[in-house]
C-alpha cells in the first residue's frame, strides 16, 4: 500500500527492474563472438629502401617478420623492379587473436626512372577488392577472407625539403583506394626544430596538391576529456616522425629499446624523442577498427559501385546489340490525341444508349 504514494517514475523504475529482459548483455555476446572468430588486419608499407620500414614494423608488433629476408647488393638493386611481398603472422594477446598481414613493396622508388612505379601497388589493391567482391557475390559467403589493404604507411625521407614529385604522385594514385598515413622516416637525423618545419611543410603541400590522407574521426560530445586530449595530440602530430629499433640498450639504469650513438641514446618509446608511441597507439589501440570501417564503407563501396555500374552498362549494351528490333521508349499522348479518345468514348456511349432504347421498344 505504501508504494501507491511513491512517484509514478519510481514505480516504473521498480517495475522495469523486476521485469528485466536481458538484451543489455548483447555487447557481451558480440564480444565473445568476435574474440572467438578473431580479427584480420592488413598493413602496407611503402617507401624507398633504407628508410627503416622493416625495423619499424617489427618494433610496432614486437615480432620478427623479416628473418628470412635476403639483402640485395647494388647491382641487384639496380635491376630490381617493384614487387609485392606478403608476410602473415598470427598474434595473440590476452586471448585476442589477430591475423596480421604486412604487404611490403621492395623496389619502390629505387630506380632512376620512377615513372608509374606505383602501378603494381594500385593493381594489387584493386585485385584484393575484386577478390572480395567475387567472394561476396558467390554462394559461400560465411568464410570470406578479408585481404583488403586497410592502411598504408608511406615513408617520406627526412633529408629533403618536403614532398618529392614521386611522393605526390604515389599518394594521389592511392588516396581513393586506401587509408594513407604519411611518416617521416629516421627522425633521429633531424633536430626538433627541423622536424617541426618539415611537418608544417608536408602538411601545406598535402593541402596544396589535394591529397586525401587518413582523417581522424571527430570525438563525440560524451567522450571523456582524456580521450579528447589524445585525439587532439594525434591530429597535431601528423605526419608522424618515427624511429624504429629492435635493439635493447641501457639508459638511466633501465633497459629500453633505442639506438646508441657516440653523443647519446635515442629511445624509441620516449615521446620527447619521436612519435613512435603515438603511431602505435593510433594504429593498434585506438583507430584500427576505424581504419577497417573506412576501408569497407568508403574505399570498397566506391569500388563496388563502380563495378556494378560497369556491369549494368555492359549488360544493357549487349542487350541492345542482340535485339533485332530497336526498343523505343513509349511516348506520352499529346493533347489532340486525348481529345480524340474522349470524342470516341462519347460516341460509344451514345451508341449504347440508342441500342438500349431500340431494344426496349421492340420488347414492348
Amino acid at each position: 500500500p505504501f508504494d501507491l504514494f511513491l512517484p509514478r517514475k519510481c514505480l516504473l523504475s521498480q517495475l522495469f527492474e523486476k521485469q528485466y529482459v536481458g538484451f543489455a548483455t548483447l555487447p557481451n555476446q558480440v564480444h565473445r563472438k568476435s574474440v572467438k572468430k578473431g580479427f584480420d588486419f592488413t598493413l602496407m608499407v611503402a617507401g624507398e629502401s633504407g628508410m627503416g620500414k622493416s625495423t619499424l614494423v617489427n618494433s610496432l608488433f614486437l615480432t620478427d617478420l623479416y628473418k628470412d629476408r635476403k639483402l640485395l647488393n647494388a647491382e641487384e638493386r639496380i635491376n630490381q623492379t617493384v614487387e609485392i611481398i606478403k608476410h602473415t603472422v598470427d598474434i595473440e594477446e590476452k586471448g585476442v587473436k589477430l591475423k596480421l598481414t604486412i604487404v611490403d613493396t621492395p623496389g619502390f622508388g629505387d630506380a632512376v626512372n620512377n615513372n608509374e612505379c606505383w602501378k603494381p601497388i594500385t593493381d594489387y589493391i584493386d585485385q584484393q577488392f575484386e577478390q572480395y567482391f567475387r567472394d561476396e557475390s558467390g554462394l559461400n559467403r560465411k568464410n570470406i577472407q578479408d585481404n583488403r589493404v586497410h592502411c598504408c604507411l608511406y615513408f617520406i625521407p627526412p633529408f629533403g625539403h618536403g614532398l618529392r614529385p614521386v611522393d605526390v604522385e604515389f599518394m594521389k594514385a592511392l588516396h581513393e583506394k586506401v587509408n594513407i598515413i604519411p611518416l617521416i622516416a629516421k627522425a633521429d637525423c633531424l633536430t626538433p626544430n627541423e622536424i617541426k618545419k618539415l611537418k608544417d611543410r608536408i602538411r601545406e603541400e598535402i593541402d596544396k596538391f589535394g591529397i586525401k590522407v587518413y582523417q581522424f574521426p571527430e570525438c563525440d560530445s560524451d567522450e571523456d576529456e582524456e580521450f579528447k586530449q589524445l585525439d587532439k595530440e594525434l591530429k597535431e602530430c601528423t605526419p608522424f616522425a618515427v624511429i624504429g629499433s629492435n635493439t635493447v640498450v641501457e639508459a638511466r639504469g633501465q633497459r629500453v629499446r633505442g639506438r646508441l650513438y657516440p653523443w647519446g641514446i635515442v629511445e624509441v618509446e620516449n615521446q620527447s624523442h619521436c612519435d613512435f608511441v603515438k603511431l602505435r597507439n593510433m594504429l593498434i589501440r585506438s583507430h584500427m577498427h576505424d581504419l577497417k570501417d573506412v576501408t569497407c564503407d568508403v574505399h570498397y563501396e566506391n569500388y563496388r559501385a563502380q563495378c556494378i555500374q560497369e556491369m549494368t552498362s555492359k549488360l544493357a549494351q549487349d542487350n541492345r546489340m542482340e535485339s533485332p528490333i530497336p526498343i523505343l521508349p513509349l511516348s506520352t499522348p499529346d493533347v489532340d490525341t486525348e481529345k480524340l479518345i474522349k470524342m470516341k468514348d462519347e460516341e460509344l456511349e451514345k451508341m449504347k444508349i440508342s441500342i438500349n432504347i431500340s431494344i426496349n421498344i421492340n420488347s414492348s
